[in-house]
Formats: C-alpha cells, sequence, structure tokens
C-alpha cells in the first residue's frame, strides 16, 4: 500500500481552475480553455490566453470585458469554470437603431 505523506510548508501543490477565454469578430471566433492557478485575474487570463497573439488588431478594453454577459473588471479574480468575454466595440448607437427603425414602421 503507497501511502501519501504530507507536504511540507512552502512544498504546497498550486491548484489550478479551468476557465475559457473568448472573443470574437464576424468572420472569425477564438475560445481558448485554460487550466490557471486559482487566484487569476480576468487580465492574467487574457494575457495568457494568447489572444493577443491570434488578434494583432485587438484592443482590449477594460470597460467591455465580462464574465458570462456579465460586466467584468480586469482585476475581478476568476473561478472555476468562468468564461471570460472580450467585447468588441458598437458600430451602431442602439437608441438611434431603434429610432430609425421606429420611424420605418410608422411610414
Amino acid at each position: 500500500m503507497l501511502m501519501s505523506w504530507p507536504k511540507r510548508v512552502g512544498q504546497m501543490e498550486t491548484e489550478t481552475i479551468s476557465i475559457e477565454v473568448v472573443y470574437a469578430l464576424p468572420e472569425r471566433q477564438i475560445l481558448v480553455s485554460l487550466d490557471v492557478p486559482r487566484g487569476t485575474t480576468v487580465a492574467e487570463a487574457i494575457e495568457l490566453s494568447g489572444v493577443n497573439n491570434e488578434f494583432p488588431a485587438i484592443e482590449v478594453d477594460p470597460a467591455r470585458l465580462g464574465i458570462f454577459s456579465v460586466k467584468a473588471k480586469p482585476d475581478d479574480i476568476l473561478r472555476a469554470g468562468d468564461r471570460v468575454e472580450i467585447y468588441r466595440p458598437l458600430i451602431a448607437d442602439p437608441k438611434d437603431a431603434r429610432r430609425k427603425r421606429a420611424l420605418l414602421q410608422k411610414t
């Protein structure tokens, strides 16, 4: 029978969690699955994912980040199973688009 000896202080094994980082353009999407150390932040996960290498023109705006469609900050700590989402800027103001649709329906 194999015995498991207690670890000495300083030899603690780093716990990891599984997460995903996603980014999409109309013509191309990427989903990167990662195992990261517990305590990893949103910003660190984005860096570790290599999304910047796949999309060199990407501008990661701290105001356009989310975890499962809920706004997130770069320094938010991730939990197991989280999906970090990097959002693109809007190409049209939603209020203006709604007004234009309403005007078209009236005519």
